[in-house]
C-alpha cells in the first residue's frame, strides 16, 4: 500500500490500542538498516483536550519467507522486551503485538523509538577524540553483562525454553540452514562443523560439582558493536535486534562480540578502543562469569555467522532479493569460515565451494539497481 494508505491503515489501528479515534501517524518513514525485518519509524500523535500526547515508536514488521532467519518468532522478541523493562537493560520498550497479519499483510509489533546513534560501519572523527571510544566500548560490555545477568525468574523468562542445550541446538540448526541451501559441496564449512564437535569443551565448569545448566542466561544472540546505540554522553541509549535472543550460553554472545570486534569497522576498530581482553576482563568482573574457551566459542560463532552469509547468498542467488547486500554476504563465507578453522587449528586451505551467486544473478540485479536491463 502506499504511504497515504500506510498512514490511514496505522491511525485506525494505534487508535483501537489507545482507546482514541482522534489519532494520527506523523513523520511516517522507513529505516534502512539491518537485513532481517522491515521496520518503520514513526511519531504516534494523539489529540487529548489542551494538547497532544506525542510518542515516537518504530513498527517492525515480519519479513516475508524465505528469509535470512528461519523461523522468524516476532511474538518471542516482543515477549523478550517487555521483559525486560524493569531490568538495566538498556532494550526499547515494547508497545503492542499485532500477531495475526489482518493490518498490514503481516505480524509486526510496535515497540518505543529510543535515542541515540548507531554506528554499524562509519565512524565520525570526533568520535576519536580522547576517551570516547573507550567509554562507548565499556558501556557497550556493561550493558551486555546486563544481559546475562537478568533475573529469569523474577522476569518470568525462565520458561522460555531449555537454555542448558542451546549450544546443542545452534549446531543442529545451522547445519540443517548450510545444508538446505547448499548448492554443492561447501569443504572448508563442512570441516569447521566436524572440527567444532570433536574439540567441544566440556560442559560448564562454573559449578561445583559441574553442570550443563549451570551457565544458562538471557543470550542477546546477536551482540555486535552496530546492535547497541549511543548518546550524546558516549552511553549506550538502546540495544537493538533481538532476533536471536532465547535461554543458552552467555560464553556464545562473547564468542560472538570476539568475533566482530575484529572486523575494520565499526568504534571498535577505531585504534583508541580498548583490546577485546580487556573487555573480557570487565565482562569477567561484571559477571563472576569466567570467560573459558575463547577460541572455541569464537570457531562456534564464525560457524554460525558463515551459514547466515550462506543462506543470505542463496537467497540472492535463487532471486528471492535483488539488495546487493545479500550479494555481498557471499562475500564473506570463505573469509568467516577461515577465521573460524584457523581458531581450531586448522591452517590446511580449504575450497569454500560454491557459496557465491551466479554472475548472471548478480548482473541481472546490478541492472535493475541502475534502472536497466540484464544482457
Amino acid at each position: 500500500m502506499d504511504g497515504d494508505d500506510l498512514r490511514e491503515v496505522l491511525s485506525a489501528w494505534f487508535g483501537e490500542q489507545v482507546g482514541s479515534d482522534r489519532v494520527r501517524v506523523d513523520g511516517l518513514a522507513a529505516v534502512d538498516v539491518g537485513h532481517s525485518a522491515e521496520m518503520l519509524s514513526l511519531s504516534l500523535v494523539t489529540d487529548r483536550a489542551g494538547g497532544e500526547d506525542r510518542e515516537d515508536v518504530v513498527v517492525k514488521v515480519q519479513p516475508s519467507s524465505p528469509g535470512l532467519l528461519e523461523p522468524y518468532d516476532l511474538g518471542r522478541q516482543f515477549r523478550i522486551l517487555r521483559a525486560l523493562e524493569p531490568t538495566a537493560v538498556r532494550a526499547p520498550r515494547g508497545r503492542w503485538l499485532e500477531p495475526t497479519g489482518t493490518v498490514l499483510g503481516r505480524p509486526f509489533y510496535v515497540m518505543e523509538r529510543l535515542p541515540g546513534a548507531v554506528y554499524e560501519r562509519e565512524v565520525p572523527e570526533e568520535l576519536d577524540r580522547p576517551g570516547r571510544i573507550p567509554r562507548m566500548c565499556e558501556d557497550l560490555v556493561d550493558q551486555l553483562a546486563e544481559i546475562h545477568l537478568v533475573d529469569l525468574d523474577a522476569t518470568g523468562l525462565a520458561d522460555l525454553g531449555d537454555g542448558a542445550d542451546y549450544v546443542d541446538r545452534q549446531l543442529l540448526h545451522w547445519a540443517g540452514e548450510v545444508e538446505r541451501v547448499g548448492q554443492g559441496p561447501l569443504p572448508a564449512l563442512e570441516r569447521l562443523l566436524v572440527e567444532l564437535h570433536r574439540q567441544r569443551p566440556p560442559r560448564s565448569s562454573q559449578a561445583s560439582p559441574p553442570s550443563p545448566a549451570s551457565r544458562v542466561t538471557l543470550v542477546h544472540g546477536d551482540a555486535k558493536p552496530g546492535n547497541f546505540a549511543f548518546g550524546a554522553d558516549d552511553s549506550v541509549t538502546g540495544v537493538f535486534d533481538w532476533e536471536m535472543a532465547e535461554l543458552g550460553d552467555p560464553l556464545a554472545d562473547i564468542g560472538y562480540l570476539e568475533l566482530m570486534w575484529g572486523y575494520p569497522v565499526g568504534i571498535t576498530s577505531r585504534p583508541t578502543a580498548p583490546s577485546i581482553d580487556e573487555m573480557v576482563a570487565r565482562y569477567e568482573r561484571r559477571t563472576g562469569i569466567v570467560v573459558e574457551h575463547r577460541p572455541w566459542y569464537r570457531a562456534f560463532q564464525a560457524y554460525k555467522t558463515a551459514a547466515i552469509l550462506l543462506v543470505g547468498s542463496m537467497l540472492f542467488d535463487a532471486g528471492h532479493s535483488d539488495d546487493l547486500r545479500y550479494f555481498e554476504m557471499g562475500l564473506g563465507v570463505d573469509m568467516t569460515t577461515r577465521a573460524g578453522l584457523r581458531d581450531l587449528g586448522v591452517d590446511e586451505r580449504l575450497d569454500a565451494g560454491p557459496v557465491l551467486p551466479r554472475p548472471e544473478r548478480i548482473a541481472q540485479a546490478k541492472a535493475r539497481a541502475s534502472g536497466g536491463n540484464a544482457r
